[in-house]
């Protein structure tokens, strides 16, 4: 018998989940507190929409840290390759980019999108936008509508509203207290994929703020005392660091400094270039030759760079080629704190893995299934993020509909 579903977020997750369940012959209702469904999808995909990542399985799935064992359910049943074959469905093409990332042809995330809801809409899914939930029982959600109230009885419950980065585009995790107070844990939201803040001196900040900083190697080191090294490219901003290669690391930095208050990584400004050839290229000197000149004529060494060395070190440290070459290999930075979870591009913390069973259906709230970044669990950027929320939805479908059919 066909029974009725709604989902609450019309995001890739809450899609996925919509698609999946429609299929199976029940009626399906996709509830949004915004005008537009997507959107932070949408804007993901401004600068080139990567979908997914074609690196191999193994290491794929260890890119969700921690939380890996767990998303495995979901992601080893609708992986990277088939999210990709799911998109060719749709009509859109894709490539692998040099870093293994997979974008669709045009690098665009609308057209996607636009032959996604024409499909859905054509199979039968309804769409109720504008409509924010503000209660929630097991057969029953409570959504407020331009000041109205609009209930919707239901036989089951897919919450797919997102974590609480970009609020202005729907993830304001209002979600939170409506699920605790059912007793449901939930771990803090917290800023992922994000830039943090550091204390420059007033030269660097007046200087070199916004500069790029390219062609280096950030470490940290792990209390199991294994080293995590990744090369690329950031931006020095007025009070921290922002960018790519500083996101890549901002689990790591986060969890220290909400365990110590501070964090620490270390920066090799010539990632290229070891050591002993350091040495010798710095022990071609020349008379009356000023230090910055030296740093230049040696090793290209300047601008931000230099004033990220002379931010740490003394000069007593650059007295020979020894010291300033490891000087330069090794340049420590300290961080205190995330930049808001308003600001960064995607949230760790959410629904818990004890909250839910194996088909993410919420174990206080029989029939109420949970998917995408509401769960606890956190990506690196590249294709990470979007995959599990896609394969989350695909497994919670799998789950509704296992639960309507007893």
């Amino acid at each position: 018998m066909q029974k009725t579903v709604i989902i609450v977020g019309a995001g890739p997750a809450g899609l996925m989940a919509a698609e999946g369940i429609c299929a199976a012959g029940h009626q399906v209702h996709v509830y949004d507190a915004k005008p537009s469904a997507c959107r932070k999808f949408l804007l993901a995909g401004v600068g080139g929409m990567n979908i997914t990542h074609s690196e191999a399985y193994p290491e794929f799935i260890q890119r969700y840290y921690d939380k890996a064992e767990w998303l495995n359910s979901a992601v080893s049943k609708f992986d990277s390759n088939a999210l990709s074959d799911w998109i060719h469905d749709l009509g859109i093409e894709t490539f692998v980019g040099s870093s293994g990332r997979v974008f669709p042809k045009d690098m665009k995330a609308a057209p996607l999108l636009r032959n996604w809801l024409k499909r859905l809409r054509e199979s039968g899914v309804e769409f109720h936008m504008r409509h924010k939930m503000i209660a929630l029982e097991r057969n029953q959600a409570t959504f407020d509508h331009s000041g109205e109230q609009v209930i919707a009885k239901v036989d089951a419950i897919v919450l797919a509203m997102g974590g609480a980065s970009w609020p202005k585009l729907g993830s304001d995790g209002a979600w939170v207290s409506v699920l605790q107070a059912k007793d449901v844990a939930v771990a803090e939201l917290q800023s992922a994929n994000c830039g943090f803040y550091s204390e420059w001196s007033e030269h660097l900040q007046t200087k070199f703020s916004g500069e790029p900083l390219k062609g280096v190697a950030f470490s940290f080191t792990l209390n199991n005392e294994q080293v995590i090294t990744k090369k690329g490219e950031c931006i020095v901003t007025k009070d921290g660091m922002e960018g790519s290669l500083i996101y890549a690391f901002s689990k790591y930095l986060r969890d220290d400094i909400n365990a110590g208050g501070m964090a620490l990584l270390t920066i090799d400004l010539l990632p290229l270039k070891s050591e002993g050839e350091l040495i010798k290229k710095l022990s071609n000197t020349k008379p009356k030759e000023s230090f910055s000149k030296y740093l230049k004529r040696t090793l290209g060494i300047s601008g931000v760079k230099a004033a990220l060395l002379h931010e740490v070190f003394n000069k007593e440290m650059f007295q020979t080629p020894e010291t300033l070459a490891h000087c330069l290999k090794s340049v420590p930075v300290s961080f205190y704190k995330t930049k808001p979870i308003e600001e960064v591009i995607s949230s760790a913390g959410g629904v818990c893995e004890s909250s839910v069973n194996g088909q993410l259906m919420i174990r206080n709230l029989p029939g109420v299934f949970c998917a995408g970044e509401m769960l606890d669990w956190e990506a690196p950027t590249g294709g990470y993020l979007l995959t599990a929320c896609f394969a989350t939805g695909h497994l919670v479908a799998e789950g509704v509909i296992d639960w309507l059919d007893n």
